[in-house]
């Protein structure tokens, strides 16, 4: 797969995402579902800790694209979804 990033700006750059990524070649995509600050049990972790919550849900999205042959390296967009900005903007 080969991808090109397009950024007709600089302003995002400050911020870490880009505007676009054009994707060539590509022969295998994953679709994940939402990931949450969860143990291996589903048990919720990390209350009150954004910065744990937000690295926890990471590692949670990390462990499954590896089973899918992916990689961090690999995701072409990421959402989040958070109940407090403040605190994710403090934590990020």
């Amino acid at each position: 797969m080969e991808r090109e990033i397009i950024n007709p700006w600089t302003w995002q750059d400050d911020f870490g995402f880009v505007q676009a990524n054009s994707l060539a070649g590509v022969q295998q995509v994953v679709v994940c579902s939402g990931q949450t600050s969860v143990d291996d049990d589903g048990v919720p972790v990390h209350a009150n800790d954004m910065d744990a919550q937000a690295m926890k849900a990471l590692d949670n999205l990390e462990t499954v694209l590896s089973e899918g042959g992916f990689a961090l390296s690999d995701v072409v967009r990421l959402n989040y979804y958070v109940t407090d900005v403040g605190a994710f903007m403090a934590a990020t």
